[in-house]
């Protein structure tokens, strides 16, 4: 996938996490985290004032720590396509 394609389909799959109102499961959550975060290249350890939330964070980090940004990128809007097949299934 081009770079471009890819930031655009990336920001349009963030968008709609964002505007998403319903509650989505936190496993799901923070796997999207962890791929946002390698995408943009943020390497600030979690901000959250609980520590179980960010011991969670961090997790989800660690697994996914050997991939690139474009494949970070690629994985966040697989994921979002997932949910979104799901959510029009009514599931």
């Amino acid at each position: 996938m081009k770079t471009n394609k890819l930031q655009t389909e990336f920001l349009n799959a963030v968008s709609f996490v964002n505007d998403y109102n319903d509650p989505l499961p936190a496993d799901f959550l923070l796997n999207l985290y962890a791929y946002y975060k390698i995408a943009n290249e943020n390497s600030q350890s979690p901000g959250s004032k609980t520590p179980l939330i960010n011991a969670f964070k961090a997790n989800a980090l660690i697994q996914a720590k050997n991939i690139t940004p474009e494949e970070a990128m690629e994985k966040y809007i697989e994921m979002v396509e997932e949910i979104k097949n799901k959510i029009k299934k009514g599931l």
